[in-house]
C-alpha cells in the first residue's frame, strides 16, 4: 500500500459492535481499536473520530468507554433498547450516516470502519460529494458491494494480529 497524501483531512467512524461481532465470531478476540484508529489515520490530519457503542442497563462498558476517549475517539452512546419478549435492539446506522454528511464538508477522507452492507448508499453518496471514502473492516464480514464501492477497503483480517487483543 502506497503512502496516503498527509494534506489530506480524515475523519474515522467506527461501528463499534459491527467490529466487535465480527472480532468476536471470527477469532474469539477483541478489537484493538487504537491500532485501527492509527491505521485509518495513516500519517494524514486527523480530524476527529466517532466510536459508535451501546450502553446496558449494568454499566459495565463504561470503562471500555473511558479507554476510547483516551485514545481520541469520541464516543456516540445509545442505550440498549429491549423489547417484551427479550428482543434486543441498538442500531446506529442512522446516526452514523446523519455524522457523516454533516461532517463531510470539512473533510477528504472518511474512513468507515464497518462492513455492514446498509452504509453502501452513504458511500456513494459521500464520493459523489468530492470525498474519497475508505472502509475499514473484517473482509470475511464485510459485504461485499461495500468492497466495491469504497475508494479502498483496508482489510482487518490481512493485518492480523496487531488489530486484535487477546480475550
Amino acid at each position: 500500500m502506497q503512502p496516503k497524501p498527509k494534506e489530506q483531512r480524515v475523519e474515522v467512524l467506527i461501528d463499534v459492535q459491527n467490529l466487535y461481532h465480527s472480532a468476536k465470531n471470527l477469532y474469539h478476540a477483541r478489537v484493538n481499536y487504537q491500532e485501527v484508529l492509527k491505521n485509518a489515520i495513516s500519517g494524514r490530519k486527523f480530524i476527529r473520530a466517532f466510536g459508535y457503542v451501546v450502553r446496558t442497563k449494568t454499566g459495565e462498558e463504561t470503562p471500555f468507554f473511558d479507554a476510547l476517549g483516551k485514545i481520541g475517539i469520541e464516543t456516540r452512546v445509545r442505550d440498549l433498547q429491549e423489547w417484551y419478549g427479550g428482543a434486543k435492539k441498538a442500531d446506529w446506522d442512522v446516526g452514523i450516516v446523519i455524522d457523516a454528511i454533516r461532517t463531510a464538508p470539512g473533510l477528504d477522507v472518511i474512513v468507515l470502519c464497518s462492513g455492514d452492507g446498509d452504509f453502501i448508499a452513504l458511500v456513494e453518496y459521500l464520493k459523489n460529494q468530492g470525498k474519497r471514502v475508505e472502509v475499514m473492516a473484517f473482509g470475511k464480514t464485510t459485504s461485499a458491494k461495500l468492497i466495491e464501492v469504497a475508494d479502498e477497503f483496508i482489510d482487518l483480517d490481512d493485518g492480523l494480529p496487531k488489530f486484535l487483543l487477546k480475550k
